[in-house]
């Protein structure tokens, strides 16, 4: 099949489109910057094709031929819809690796086009929210009458430009938490729990990930916080970003300073994942999940779906509807341990 790896020079397109020539896979690479592309695409000897997501048709056109889409251009709250949009109207399939709650949400709102369309939009691919997605789904049928998850995530090795700047820019708006099956706004980090890591138990801050959006369309849990490790200066420091002009200065300054993990923070970072359910009867279960670099994990999911994006289910998916709450476990080097309920 002929796939297309949209945003295929950023630091995570790069490892996908690595890979993927790694598999013997020949994905056709794309973005809008040339002078970036074209060397890539050389050094790996795969065509490529050179569009924005500024007009339609353009978009369209840079679709053709393709049986499925890997969109990895963020700030996705921006380049998703336009991309989205067009995969639809070209009856493309699509998966993408965000992990904002508005865009989960929008593409949620565009599943009956999807629908119509007969092709799948799978957002959140990677490691936001594969593995928290997965473990939210093993819990919810260890415990079906569930009303309350906490997910918490704790990974290593350092964030890449387009993750970095992402992050800051939604923490900054504030927190979210899922409440009554509603997205609801909170003061960023004002939850805290003690989340029960394979490597250690931690304590955790409420951070806006978009599992508040996914995990709820894919269990029905009404209560939903997710968190993560965060130390006191770095709470502080997303707290200032909330004024208008520091935010600016250091989101404009991300792209020079973060440059995203080298190959050797990639091998020994880890990645955790940990959940607990709670029902109204104050009956509990959790479950853990460890897996290499967060990067690592997106690149080898990524290439898990994407060729099977035309045989899944049309219409909005999260990854365990789609492709089963054990998904997770099967990517290279991941261990999923649920408990026993309590």
């Amino acid at each position: 099949m002929t796939w297309l790896l949209y945003g295929a020079t950023g630091y995570t397109g790069r490892l996908i489109a690595r890979r993927a020539v790694a598999q013997g896979q020949r994905p056709v690479l794309a973005g809008r910057n040339a002078a970036k592309l074209v060397p890539l695409a050389a050094e790996l000897g795969l065509e490529h094709r050179v569009f924005g997501l500024g007009e339609p048709g353009a978009v369209r056109r840079g679709l053709d031929g393709v049986d499925s889409v890997a969109h990895c251009a963020g700030p996705f709250v921006r380049t998703a819809l336009p991309m989205a949009s067009a995969c639809i109207d070209t009856g493309t399939p699509y998966l993408d690796i965000t992990g904002e709650i508005d865009v989960f949400e929008s593409l949620h709102a565009l599943g009956p086009r999807a629908a119509a369309a007969g092709i799948t939009l799978l957002p959140g691919a990677g490691f936001d929210v594969v593995p928290t997605d997965c473990v939210a789904a093993l819990l919810a049928a260890r415990l079906p009458d569930a009303t309350q998850l906490d997910l918490a995530i704790r990974t290593g090795g350092g964030a890449s430009p387009g993750t970095a700047r992402t992050a800051l820019e939604g923490a900054a708006d504030g927190g979210k938490v899922r409440a009554g099956g509603e997205i609801r706004s909170v003061p960023f980090g004002s939850r805290q729990v003690r989340a029960a890591f394979p490597s250690g138990a931690r304590t955790v801050v409420s951070v806006p990930w978009g599992d508040v959006s996914t995990a709820y369309h894919s269990t029905g849990i009404p209560d939903i916080t997710t968190y993560t490790v965060l130390a006191g200066p770095a709470l502080s420091v997303v707290r200032a970003l909330r004024l208008g002009p520091l935010r600016r200065v250091v989101s404009g300054a991300v792209g020079q300073v973060v440059r995203g993990p080298g190959e050797r923070a990639l091998g020994a970072s880890r990645s955790e994942v940990w959940g607990r359910a709670r029902d109204a009867a104050g009956n509990t279960v959790t479950a853990t999940l460890t897996g290499p670099s967060p990067y690592r994990m997106t690149a080898d999911a990524v290439l898990r779906i994407v060729t099977r994006l035309p045989e899944l289910p049309a219409g909005f998916q999260t990854p365990s509807r789609a492709l089963g709450a054990d998904f997770a476990g099967t990517l290279d080097g991941v261990t999923v341990t649920v408990a026993a309920l309590r």
